[in-house]
């Protein structure tokens, strides 16, 4: 899936969907950020974030592997449905509007504009673009050019998820050379902040010499034309690509930029599978790598250069939101549209076994799509709750006004025993019964269903559901495929049932509409895995898309994580509170952590080689000697 949000996070970045998540009150205007509640942390003429050194040495190359799960890439362009993008090409190379911190979670700074303009009455924004700034062909970037930018993901030519996240825009004008207005259909608080993550790119990328331009889609490996502090160096099979340092980036003294991005190259290596990347690590054939197996954290990661030194084992603590992750259900199949059955596969996952004999008790179980947040619904409905879920109330399941929903545990007194005995109940409720070997509906039809995944890293997870729904008499078949026909299934929905963790979102927005909303089930390519059409959740999504205060915030997204959950279109997985890293010594990062980042996108926008210069600044701490105490977070975990 290609949508806007998945897009912003398949590449690194400190706060993914973090400016499609902010909201916007009157009062908070301010010409060089704007601030969700009360005022920016940092005042005008500050001169870095606090997480950078911005005396961190330039120079070296830091050598990578897959950032994600694929393995190869045919194509530069990130904005395209078809096919798979190289790894690192929308983070290094392309630049939005305005950038969110990572030590703060709802606000955002210039970026390409260096003032925003919010109109009284909410229904426009208007963007001044900072005359510096230069794409890697030397041209300014125009308002013209951020229109074009905008018209073309709108485009039948870009990825569907665009059109569904930009629905609310209903024009772009070029005001003049240095000013570009976006007007709404409607007023939303987080809107001008939405539109503040359109990635901006010249006109010129995919030219010809005679100046006719390639059609969008058929862009693959023209060199994308853009303004981010990288270009591309080299290529190599859609295996290997090496980024170089622009010397001519424009950005380099925004406060925003410095002490960001010190290499001077950064270089993806793309491994067949996980077990091949890690004893690529090992051998020294790149700098760092980010571990999401417990079982390969664990055991793993041992031998004499880490014994030496040489290599470095470090979990560093983050704040960020847990969110969903799970099993998706895909409710375009027939047999997932019963929620007894849904409820009963969820009783199936024997967690705490999990959790014991494969995680080496690493993990904490996700138990709603607000994990370790405050949006988190909790016991009973509050009064302010209650408010926004009684006049949805006849389309509802009662149980959603009672207690929330507990995930199902086998510590005793409980036991997968009772659990499966339940789980029966429902099936049987719903129109399964057991006979002639397998559980088969009133037609005869044994319960069969598929799990895809890519890479076969679930396999043993998938091993032991399927051995416990096999006591139900339902049989799961364990499939594995490259990332690329992974992807193309998954955009088209041709599958039973998949592992997907929804990105991280400290203050939840527009992007939920794409991820839940009736209007995107059918979107070929959109966040809508589990093909979900409910009017009540498209209601409580627009109450929280609307929210203007905090409070506000809080009850809509309690109020939506109640009806999600009690819907169990999801068997929820388990998250850590770390990020597990492993790195070469000689790779130095900033005395502070940021609250809210991703691994790879603070190892490659903070870090850098100490080897670089004679002296290290005060700020810097040696990888090797930093703790990282814990702290309330959340983590992809698998």
């Amino acid at each position: 899936m290609t949508s806007l949000v998945r897009v912003l996070t398949v590449v690194p970045t400190l706060v993914p969907a973090l400016a499609v998540a902010l909201l916007l009150a009157p009062s908070a205007q301010a010409k060089y950020a704007i601030a969700q509640y009360g005022e920016p942390k940092y005042p005008q003429g500050f001169t870095h974030f606090d997480y950078v050194n911005p005396d961190a040495p330039r120079g070296g190359t830091l050598t990578l592997a897959n950032p994600d799960r694929r393995t190869s890439f045919d194509k530069f362009n990130p904005f395209t449905l078809r096919g798979t993008s190289a790894p690192g090409v929308l983070g290094l190379m392309f630049e939005t509007l305005g950038i969110g911190s990572a030590d703060e979670p709802a606000t955002v700074y210039g970026l390409l504009a260096d003032d925003i303009a919010v109109a009284p009455d909410g229904a426009s924004v208007t963007f001044h673009l900072n005359p510096a700034a230069r794409f890697n062909n030397g041209d300014a970037v125009t308002a013209q050019d951020v229109k074009y930018s905008f018209d073309t993901l709108m485009s039948p030519q870009a990825s569907p998820g665009f059109k569904v996240m930009f629905a609310d825009v209903k024009s772009v004008s070029v005001l003049d050379a240095r000013r570009v207005r976006f007007d709404f259909r409607r007023v939303s608080p987080d809107l001008p902040l939405l539109v503040a993550t359109v990635p901006v790119f010249s006109p010129k990328w995919g030219a010809g010499a005679n100046g006719k331009r390639k059609a969008f889609d058929a862009l693959t490996f023209e060199t994308p034309i853009a303004s981010g502090p990288y270009l591309i160096e080299s290529y190599d099979g859609g295996r290997r690509i090496t980024f170089r340092r622009n010397p001519e980036y424009w950005g380099n003294a925004l406060p925003v930029r410095r002490g960001t991005y010190n290499f001077e190259r950064i270089v993806y290596k793309l491994y067949s599978d996980d077990i091949v990347r890690l004893e690529g690590f090992k051998a020294g054939e790149f700098d760092a790598i980010t571990e999401y197996r417990a079982r390969s954290w664990v055991r793993s990661y041992v031998g004499k250069r880490f014994r030496d030194g040489e290599l470095i084992k470090r979990e560093f603590a983050h704040h960020n939101t847990a969110g969903m992750q799970g099993f998706i259900l895909n409710l375009r199949r027939d047999k997932f549209r019963d929620v007894r059955v849904r409820r009963a596969l969820d009783l199936a996952l024997d967690y705490q076994w999990l959790n014991r004999q494969l995680f080496y008790n690493q993990y904490q179980r996700i138990d709603s799509y607000f994990t370790n947040s405050d949006l988190a619904a909790r016991g009973l409905p509050s009064e302010a709750e209650r408010k926004l879920l009684e006049p949805l109330r006849k389309s509802l399941d009662p149980a959603v006004f009672g207690p929330m929903v507990v995930q199902p545990t086998t510590t005793p007194p409980a036991s997968l025993r009772e659990n499966l005995r339940q789980a029966r109940e429902l099936l049987a409720q719903a129109g399964w019964t057991y006979r002639d070997g397998a559980l088969r509906n009133a037609k005869g039809e044994p319960f069969v269903f598929e799990f895809l995944d890519d890479g076969g890293a679930m396999g043993p997870v998938a091993s032991a559901y399927a051995r416990n729904l096999a006591k139900l008499g339902i049989t799961l078949n364990f499939r594995t495929s490259d990332f690329a026909l992974y992807q193309k299934r998954l955009e088209a929905f041709d599958f039973d049932m998949i592992s997907l963790r929804y990105p991280d979102s400290q203050i939840p927005g527009t992007e939920l509409l794409d991820r839940f909303g009736s209007h995107s089930a059918d979107v070929e390519g959109s966040d809508n895995a589990i093909g979900l059409k409910d009017p009540a959740v498209d209601a409580l999504m627009a109450d929280l898309v609307r929210a203007h205060t905090y409070d506000d915030l809080v009850a809509a997204a309690r109020a939506l994580d109640r009806v999600l959950m009690h819907g169990y279109y999801i068997v929820p997985h388990w998250f850590s509170s770390t990020h597990r890293m492993a790195y070469k010594q000689y790779l130095h990062f900033p005395d502070r952590l940021p609250k809210y980042y991703t691994a790879e996108g603070w190892l490659v926008s903070t870090w850098w080689d100490s080897r670089v210069g004679q002296t290290q600044a005060q700020a810097a701490t040696p990888g090797a000697s930093m703790s990282a105490a814990p702290s309330p977070a959340s983590a992809a975990s698998r």
